[in-house]
């Protein structure tokens, strides 16, 4: 008997996906270690049963859980314009969330999405607050050291030592 898989859209494109499956798709806003829930279903297939949906199942769902947030290879687009001297160059890379098919489930309400790791949540909290922080901390550090710089007497030049032409001078007025 085969495994429960399911087609599903998303970002315009379908995937046939089954549990434990990993799939790259256009970037969905959620922070990783979320789960997200894929609600537009198209066809499920259980062994022999299929069902296929008019657009879509109803009250089907596929929960997956984000691993990585990241960027596809970059695309060059070259266009040019004969006999007119005329090109323009550009690139392009696409956004992209990596997940991990968790379930496929028919009734889509058991399916309901936790919360991230608080671990995860916790880290990315102070990091955020560190990064507000440290604007605030670099301008502190720069008006102590002008402060410093300011209070701090001057030093005196160093006396430089006498140069030969007023030596070779010297001696010539000793002469004369």
């Amino acid at each position: 008997m085969e495994a429960m898989y399911a087609l599903v859209r998303t970002g315009g494109k379908q995937y046939r996906v089954s549990k434990d499956d990993t799939i790259l798709v256009e970037r969905i806003s959620a922070d990783e270690g979320a789960q997200v829930i894929l609600d537009d279903v198209v066809m499920l297939g259980d062994g022999d049963k299929v069902t296929i949906g008019t657009p879509r199942v109803e009250g089907a769902a596929v929960s997956a859980t984000v691993m990585r947030q990241t960027r596809g290879p970059k695309i060059i687009i070259f266009r040019r314009k004969r006999r007119k001297n005329h090109r323009r160059t550009q690139g392009h890379r696409q956004d992209l969330t990596l997940l991990r098919i968790n379930a496929i489930a028919e009734d889509g309400k058991s399916l309901a999405p936790k919360a991230a790791p608080k671990k995860a949540a916790a880290k990315k909290t102070e990091a955020k607050a560190d990064a507000k922080a440290a604007p605030k901390k670099a301008a502190a550090k720069k008006t102590a050291a002008k402060a410093e710089a300011k209070a701090a007497p001057k030093k005196a030049p160093a006396k430089k030592a006498a140069a030969k032409k007023t030596a070779a001078k010297k001696a010539a007025a000793k002469k004369s």
